[in-house]
């Protein structure tokens, strides 16, 4: 049945005589959807000229909001476009609730891919004022973090909305759902334990954006790997490590067990050098040299050194190293240029202080003479 719009259209048409006689009726379809779609891309041309005008060169992120959204407002008004030409054209009334249907559902999905992009230029508009090539970007990852976390949550949030209206504004998908979980508890009762570890995720990834437990680019020590924090999705994170492989690990993994993190507070770290020398070693003057060492580099912070003998072994002492670092890989290299420096040092001034071993041989001296090649003989035979 045609409706008012179709009937007013007809009639009009009629009275002004434009369709020819010799045309079939069956022609008519096309030409009102055609001429649909030419008045939206004359719609939206003017639109957007509009809205350009509207918002004016100082608005960057409206106007980047607009040229973003140039081809999904261009759909939006064929869809509207095609609406009303389904209205107006004399189909039958099946054909014509499917194609509005569809329409519908197309328009649903159409909003919710605005919205994505809406919110991916909102995040990185946000994001454009933080900076993580510097040294001191604490701050920056801190948000950094917290935006990428949220964004994927509302990214999933939206999908999932967008996609359960869609299905909702279909009358027998609706009934449908509706009877399966009404009825059928173990289905609901199976889907929800198949939604565990994607429900699981989500929350542990706005927990891990509000506590910030890593950040991005934090350096963390993860079932014994070291690496850093390369990148926060919704479901996992992925780690860089030192040697550039990477390793997956599942967001509940770090509100649910421990690791460690280096970067939490500050990156600033101390590093620790150990060294073995022999009990004669001059300690002061070491310690000197190891003072000299740090304070020379340029990969020391200014902030820790010190040198103390943290164990007496039995037939070495240990000195320990303490020198602290801007980073954790800058540490390391300090770790290496003091081990490599002050070992070059002790071999040059004090080799007699590298670590030996030591054997009695006092019994030499009281022994008699004569006896001395056998028991020598012996001693070897047992060795």
């Amino acid at each position: 049945m045609e409706s008012d719009i179709g009937k007013f259209i007809s009639d009009f048409l009629a009275k002004i005589q434009v369709w020819p006689g010799w045309v079939p009726d069956w022609a008519l379809y096309p030409a009102i959807i055609g001429a649909a779609l030419i008045l939206a891309l004359i719609l939206h041309s003017l639109a957007v000229a509009v809205l350009r005008w509207m918002i004016g060169p100082r608005r960057v992120f409206l106007r980047t909001l607009l040229s973003r959204t140039k081809a999904p407002i261009r759909l939006g008004l064929i869809i509207v476009a095609l609406a009303a030409a389904v209205q107006t054209a004399p189909l039958a009334p099946a054909l014509a609730t499917t194609f509005r249907q569809t329409l519908l559902i197309t328009f649903i999905l159409l909003l919710g891919w605005m919205a994505l992009i809406a919110i991916d230029l909102a995040t990185a508009r946000y994001l454009q004022r933080f900076r993580l090539d510097v040294a001191d970007n604490l701050l920056a990852r801190k948000h950094v973090t917290q935006i990428r976390v949220l964004k994927g949550a509302v990214d999933t949030l939206a999908i999932i909305v967008t996609v359960a209206i869609a299905l909702m504004s279909v009358q027998e998908v609706r009934q449908y759902g509706v009877s399966l979980f009404a009825s059928a508890g173990v289905a609901g009762v199976i889907a929800g334990l198949a939604a565990r570890p994607v429900f699981s995720n989500l929350i542990a990834g706005v927990q891990i954006a509000m506590t910030q437990p890593i950040r991005i680019e934090d350096t963390v020590i993860v079932e014994g790997e070291f690496g850093y924090v390369e990148e926060i999705t919704s479901t996992y994170v992925v780690l860089r490590l030192w040697d550039l492989r990477r390793l997956i690990v599942p967001l509940t993994y770090f509100m649910e067990k421990p690791f460690q993190n280096w970067t939490r507070q500050t990156a600033t770290l101390i590093g620790t050098v150990l060294i073995y020398v022999d009990y004669t070693a001059p300690i002061e003057r070491i310690r000197q040299k190891v003072t000299e060492i740090v304070t020379n580099s340029k990969l020391w912070d200014g902030q820790v050194v010190n040198l103390q003998v943290s164990d007496a072994k039995m037939s070495t002492i240990e000195l320990r190293v303490l020198a602290s670092a801007k980073d954790a890989g800058t540490a390391w290299d300090l770790r290496c240029e003091i081990r490599e420096m002050l070992l070059s040092f002790l071999q040059r001034e004090h080799p007699e202080v590298l670590p030996r071993l030591r054997f009695d041989v006092d019994w030499k001296e009281s022994a008699p003479s004569n006896l001395q090649p056998a028991r020598l003989a012996s001693t070897a035979a047992r060795q």
